[in-house]
């Protein structure tokens, strides 16, 4: 098996491709240096705007244009008269309906609970 002991001796390169040899190896070294440089640009990048987020806040969450307490419920206070009798209540966003009577008349009141009170009072009444 002479032939296989001549194929695992490398032949010393000429002068001119081991000019080219060293460029090639110089040129991979340099362009990993720069990727390594890049790559550690980009990690320092993700790490400055991770640490730049804000906390949340603890106490209040924004829903609706109004903040609702994190540790409990919203506690708001709708001040109808007197004498109401809600038949109906319905929700729609941040309004509360009440639907019901006041001294037999059929009357309407929204409450906002994003300014927490009466936004509108509306007399239920039959057109002419």
């Amino acid at each position: 098996m002479p032939q296989a002991d001549f194929e695992d001796q490398e032949q010393p390169l000429d002068p001119a491709m081991e000019k080219i040899r060293r460029k090639m190896v110089r040129l991979q070294l340099i362009s990993g240096g720069i990727f390594l440089v890049c790559f550690m640009a980009v990690i320092a990048a993700i790490v400055y705007k991770i640490s730049l987020r804000p906390a949340a806040p603890a106490t209040t969450a924004t829903t609706a244009g109004y903040a609702v307490p994190a540790d409990g419920p919203l506690a708001a206070t709708a001040a109808l008269p007197p004498g109401f009798d809600i038949q109906q209540v319905s929700l729609s966003g941040n309004q509360i309906l009440f639907y019901g009577a006041l001294n037999g008349m059929p009357k309407v009141y929204i409450f906002d609970l994003s300014v927490q009170r009466i936004v509108a009072d509306v007399t239920v009444g039959q057109g002419r």
